[in-house]
């Protein structure tokens, strides 16, 4: 039974709607994990014993030998039994905490957590083991696995007491965490990828590690539509460095041209890995997102 505390906790990052919801997708994560060559949560080892997990209800394009027939003469539902393996994997949540997700209404930080939240409510849910990665201030948090249900509110706490701060190379970062993982697994990184390292040649090797890499590339709703004109002075979040600019109509197009070109950059590098892209506005409900990373889309 959760504390008062825990429960207090779970509600700030994860409503009870939001629960429902997710308890409706989780099965759907697993089963879409399971089946990429780089996700598998299932064991590929012949002769890799495993264990009967529970039963779940039949879906068109089952393998129909999982099938309960015993099941389903009692009942007359088909259910399709799942099993865990010894050789599972974890669910790696790489949380970008650089200053720059300070931003926005939500920032983009407490999105990017909330998102986090989600993905590991499910995948907890689902004795996955999960794991949190946390950048910030130029360093690679790592926190011990969790696993199962027990695992949720410790999983919530570590979530919730993330605090944005300094600058973060996510090549580097996304390099520790492949290096450091003991065998592939999902691997899921929320950044708004305005990082100047080279990330894509960084997930590539996580690819090829056989990492199942799915991006969340979290966006201020005022990076989408900037209002301010006129003679300006910016301050580099990160960095503290000054920049002064005049923002007018072609300054702006420009900006625009640039921001669609990273979208187009992230989109075109799952599409030739066969990742999973959610672009997510700070603004937009959050059950639309974990819908699409579910799906694994491409936005």
């Amino acid at each position: 039974m959760m504390t008062d505390t825990a429960e207090r906790t779970r509600e700030t990052l994860l409503s009870a709607a939001f629960v429902r919801e997710l308890e409706l997708l989780r099965r759907r994560l697993e089963q879409r994990a399971r089946s990429g060559a780089g996700g598998e949560h299932l064991s590929r080892r012949r002769g890799g014993s495993s264990e009967f997990q529970e039963h779940r209800p039949y879906a068109p394009g089952d393998d129909l030998r999982r099938i309960d027939w015993a099941a389903y003469a009692r009942s007359g539902e088909p259910v399709v039994k799942t099993f865990r393996a010894e050789e599972d994997s974890v669910v790696r949540l790489v949380i970008d905490a650089s200053a720059s997700l300070d931003f926005g209404t939500p920032t983009k930080l407490a999105v990017a957590v909330r998102l986090s939240a989600a993905l590991a409510y499910m995948a907890l849910a689902q004795t996955e083991r999960t794991q949190l990665v946390v950048c910030r201030d130029g360093g690679v948090r790592d926190q011990l696995p969790a696993r199962g249900r027990g695992g949720i509110p410790g999983v919530l706490r570590q979530l919730e007491a993330i605090e944005a701060g300094g600058a973060v190379e996510l090549a580097r970062a996304v390099d520790t965490v492949v290096r450091k993982s003991g065998r592939p697994g999902m691997l899921v990184v929320a950044s708004d990828f305005l990082d100047a390292s080279p990330y894509s040649s960084a997930l590539s090797r996580a690819v090829q590690a056989g990492h199942d890499v799915v991006l969340l590339h979290v966006v201020a709703e005022e990076e989408l539509d900037p209002q301010d004109e006129g003679d300006l002075a910016f301050e580099d979040a990160e960095t503290g460095a000054l920049v002064e600019v005049t923002l007018d109509v072609a300054t702006i197009e420009a900006y625009l041209r640039r921001f669609a070109g990273l979208c187009a950059s992230l989109r075109a590098f799952a599409k030739k890995h066969r990742a999973t892209y959610v672009r997510v506005v700070t603004g937009e409900a959050l059950e639309s997102a974990v819908r699409r990373v579910v799906s694994r889309a491409v936005d």
